[in-house]
């Protein structure tokens, strides 16, 4: 159920040791309150429902969603009972601002109650505060009945009326939500489910990889299927990988989709290897090097005479080693490799190289 409301403002209890203070910006501002029912079981489904919920709000547009700055909050309600009774007493920690606070709060508040009633007390219904550093809630205030509150209509405010109509032309208008959209990237794109879930998590990455997607697979000539292993491991490993090294944030100004399709079709060609793609990304994020002249001149040889003559090589400037792999040391093999790479200064291709050192060592 969603009850829409004003924003009042915001109580913030951190600021101070004695004093609470109350931050008016966000008043009068437009918010939904989504009531859920009493039928979450411990710590982990809480959690597990608000950051599903947040994930939602997110796709949808409503909401960022960003809760530690107040964009998006929890108010925890928690009881106990033993099983069989009916539901006890609830306290209601209002204003918790992380999935992992929600968490915390549900653990600990439920494990006062328990203490509480064991110890021969009673729940009293009451607001409460959570603090993080103590990991404990503290009573806020007593916690009104509905006919303590006073309600009366608001006369600023016109009746709300949706009539069916209304909610299907909603329902009608909803983005790909983020449950579909992992399954469609797994049964028409073949994605694996770990990937498929990594990048629906967050609607933007989601957006990043099908905006990829769409650009790799239209330069390259492959259909979105063929194309999507590739890229989805470029933009959940390899990407992120080179813009943390480089102390480079996603939205840099040359780590466009054109950039990015430019080294995955590379890469996806056999133009470029993997590992070369990743030296050009850094180097065209952090000069002002040209990114179709790097792509060219790094260019990975398919001229078997040249990958023969630098596999011979390091052959014979590493018997020993042979003899050893020769002796059952198997995983040398990947030693010969990377040392022929070297020799032709990562432009070999990666499986002709393989090719020619597994026929050459027998």
């Amino acid at each position: 159920r969603i009850h829409v409301e004003q924003d009042a403002g915001k109580l913030m209890h951190d600021q101070h040791p004695t004093m609470s203070y109350v931050d008016l910006n966000r008043s009068g501002v437009a918010l939904m309150e989504i009531v859920s029912r009493p039928d979450m079981r411990s710590p982990a489904e809480a959690g597990a429902y608000l950051a599903k919920l947040r994930q939602i709000v997110r796709y949808v547009g409503s909401c960022d969603g960003n809760m530690d700055q107040g964009s998006m909050r929890a108010d925890v309600n928690v009881s106990v009972r033993r099983p069989g009774e009916p539901f006890g007493t609830r306290t209601e920690t209002k204003n918790v601002n992380s999935v992992r606070f929600v968490m915390a709060v549900v653990e600990s508040e439920a494990r006062r109650q328990v203490d509480l009633i064991e110890d021969g007390g009673t729940v009293v219904q009451e607001t409460r505060l959570y603090d993080p550093d103590k990991n404990e809630t503290r009573s806020m205030r007593s916690k009104e009945d509905a006919h303590d509150y006073r309600y009366f209509p608001d006369p600023d405010l016109l009746p709300l009326e949706l009539d069916d109509a209304f909610v299907e032309e909603c329902r009608a208008s909803l983005p790909e939500l983020p449950d579909a959209k992992r399954h469609r990237y797994e049964t028409a794109l073949g994605l694996t489910p770990y990937n498929a879930n990594a990048l629906t998590a967050d609607v933007e990455t989601a957006r990043q990889f099908e905006a990829l997607l769409a650009s790799v697979a239209k330069a390259s000539g492959k259909g979105e299927a063929e194309a999507s292993k590739r890229v989805a491991n470029w933009l959940l490993s390899e990407a992120p990988g080179v813009l943390n090294a480089a102390g480079i944030s996603a939205d840099h100004p040359r780590n466009t989709i054109e950039a990015n399709t430019a080294l995955v079709v590379a890469v996806e060609s056999g133009t470029i290897s993997g590992s070369k793609a990743k030296e050009i990304y850094q180097a065209y994020l952090t000069s002002d090097v040209d990114l179709a002249a790097e792509i060219d001149a790094n260019k990975q040889t398919s001229d078997t005479g040249a990958i023969e003559a630098a596999v011979d090589a390091v052959l014979a400037g590493n018997a020993d080693k042979v003899d050893e792999y020769k002796g059952g040391k198997e995983a040398l093999f990947g030693f010969f490799v990377g040392q022929t790479m070297k020799a032709m200064q990562g432009k070999g291709n990666p499986g002709l190289v393989n090719q020619v050192l597994k026929a050459r060592l027998g």
